[in-house]
């Protein structure tokens, strides 16, 4: 059985902080409605770095993310992508073209 493997945090405070606005923004409450934002800014769901520049994941997650070293900034995109594949498929259905590769 595959196990991911453990990379040690650099930068726990940043991290810990674009992490959270990752979980606030996919959370059950959250996600429709960052769906929706993500939508009004033509933007594709999976490519990260334009939402946090778009600032759709709050004002300070973009500088925290860019003080992050290499690896940290790696586990972070994980984490964002992860977090959009569980997003409920009647909202990846009623978005699909945030999910499309067109």
């Amino acid at each position: 059985m595959f196990e991911k493997g453990t990379i040690a945090v650099q930068d726990e405070k940043a991290f810990r902080g674009v992490e959270s606005a990752i979980v606030s923004a996919f959370s059950p409450a959250s996600v429709q409605d960052f769906l929706k934002s993500v939508q009004r800014a033509s933007l594709r769901i999976r490519d990260f770095e334009a939402v946090l520049k778009a600032g759709l994941l709050g004002s300070g997650a973009a500088a925290a993310y860019a003080g992050l070293g290499n690896s940290d900034q790696g586990q972070i995109r994980e984490l964002y992508l992860a977090s959009l594949e569980k997003v409920p498929s009647e909202l990846r259905e009623r978005f699909f073209k945030l999910y499309a590769y067109y």
